[in-house]
């Protein structure tokens, strides 16, 4: 189901709870959340539908990814960039990171380990801070 964008910032500052496998249906409605908004958005976290849960989904082209409980493990090359969201308004100075390798549940809480880098990196980041209580 698709669901409001939050923008209240207080709430967008709490960290995010652990998810478990009874918060199926938040990986749907923000899978469908960001299926319409996809011409304005690349990533989202549950936060940004009222859920304080440590879930986050993007877009790869035409897929969708889930992630779980996400952690970044690794990270290298730091790079300054700047960034909009979806709850904020403007574009903000952010410090991100070229490589990153992150373990996480998958849409069928299977435990994965993958290594991202570049764009797909940065949006995992973004989303990650989200989780964290983190703003640009």
């Amino acid at each position: 189901m698709i669901k409001p964008i939050v923008k209240d910032i207080m709430f967008l500052s709490q960290k995010s709870e652990k998810a478990t496998e009874a918060d199926r249906q938040v990986v749907t409605d923000l899978m469908d959340t960001l299926r319409a908004h996809t011409n304005e958005c690349v990533g989202m976290a549950a936060n940004m539908i009222g859920v304080k849960k440590r879930i986050i989904v993007f877009s790869v082209d035409i897929i969708q990814v889930a992630m779980i409980n996400p952690v970044i493990i690794r990270k290298s090359k730091p790079y300054t960039t700047k960034e909009g969201c979806l709850s904020l308004n403007g574009v903000r100075e952010t410090m991100r990171y070229d490589e990153i390798e992150v373990s996480f549940l998958d849409i069928n809480f299977k435990p994965q380990q993958q290594k991202y880098s570049g764009w797909i990196a940065q949006i995992i980041q973004h989303e990650i801070d989200h989780c964290n209580g983190v703003l640009i």
